[in-house]
């Protein structure tokens, strides 16, 4: 997961609903991500969390299945917005289950955010435009205390 957005507090939600215990990865790849930018990633996700007592936010480094044994994980819940995404996880799905026996388990996007991305929100967010529509008043206030993690939002901000 990357930025926390609305509709992946959704699908969170409705898996606490079906789940005792509910881990978010929050996944970092080195390569693009600065230890601070983790940082900023996790305290939002917590932040869009804090309401649900079952879920637990966690940093993933590396392999979904290396977490998932590291973390006694037997199913993997994921958001599906459109057939594009249903082709690709498809094939992570399978390999998952072979090589680290987790089963995936999709929940349908909620329709009103099956449009919304993590660029597209930073690119509105870059703008100054009001992103609460698309991202929980807990992480909005989150940037808004933290520097930090709002200017990282904003990465791609405008100058007029």
């Amino acid at each position: 997961m990357t930025l926390l957005r609305w509709g992946h507090l959704d699908i969170i939600t409705r898996a606490s609903r079906i789940a005792d215990h509910v881990i978010v990865a929050v996944g970092v790849n080195p390569a693009k991500a600065s230890a601070s930018e983790m940082k900023c990633r996790l305290e939002s996700a917590r932040a869009g969390v804090a309401h649900l007592p079952n879920v637990e936010v966690l940093a993933m480094r590396g392999l979904l299945v290396d977490f998932c044994a590291e973390n006694d994980v037997d199913v993997v819940v994921k958001g599906i917005r459109t057939s594009v995404d249903m082709d690709s996880e498809m094939t992570q799905a399978v390999t998952n289950r072979e090589i680290g026996g987790v089963e995936t388990l999709w929940i349908p996007t909620d329709p009103r955010y099956q449009h919304v991305s993590s660029s597209l929100v930073r690119e509105l967010f870059g703008w100054g435009m009001d992103v609460s529509r698309y991202v929980p008043s807990s992480v909005l206030t989150l940037w808004g205390e933290n520097r930090d993690c709002s200017v990282r939002a904003s990465s791609n901000r405008r100058t007029q």
